[in-house]
């Protein structure tokens, strides 16, 4: 039995984030790709590439992996786990996300990822994440670091 093409799709952009290829990862996605998480909410084009290619850049102690991968001629999903030290605490992180697709002529149009973010506060953060993570002005501040960061990462490029 072979897998649906979008499924190699999702392995293959997955297989690429363990060895942090980010331009692979960005060659899976369509020219006008949106890609939406808790964090980076609504990034269009080129925007969404450019963060995997941050994220990569600055990955350190990073493993990552992927299961319950499942695609058809429309849609996909899969679940991934990411481990990693944030470098802005040095504390580690290890990262459940749950991930869904839009297919368009063989590559990905449209890629939402659903984490628990307060969980992600609590590891990143530590003791201030525990207490205000859950916060809504705490989430909108780290998704504004987050925006910043990625914009400067972009103007360097």
């Amino acid at each position: 039995m072979s897998s649906h093409a979008n499924a190699e799709l999702i392995q293959r952009f997955y297989s690429a984030f363990q060895q942090l290829d980010a331009d692979t990862m960005a060659g899976c996605y369509a020219e006008d790709v949106r890609f939406s998480d808790p964090v980076f909410v609504d990034l269009r084009g080129t925007e969404a590439g450019d963060m995997w290619r941050m994220l990569c850049s600055r990955a350190e102690d990073f493993s990552l992996t992927f299961d319950s991968v499942h695609a058809d001629d429309h849609a996909g999903s899969a679940r991934w786990v990411a481990s990693y030290r944030f470098s802005a605490t040095g504390r580690q992180v290890v990262n459940n996300i749950q991930a869904r697709f839009v297919f368009r002529d063989g590559l990905i149009v449209e890629h939402r990822d659903h984490f628990d973010l307060w969980r992600w506060t609590r590891q990143a953060l530590g003791g201030k994440g525990l207490l205000l993570g859950w916060a809504p002005p705490v989430q909108a501040a780290i998704r504004r670091q987050a925006a910043r960061g990625l914009a400067q990462f972009r103007g360097t490029r």
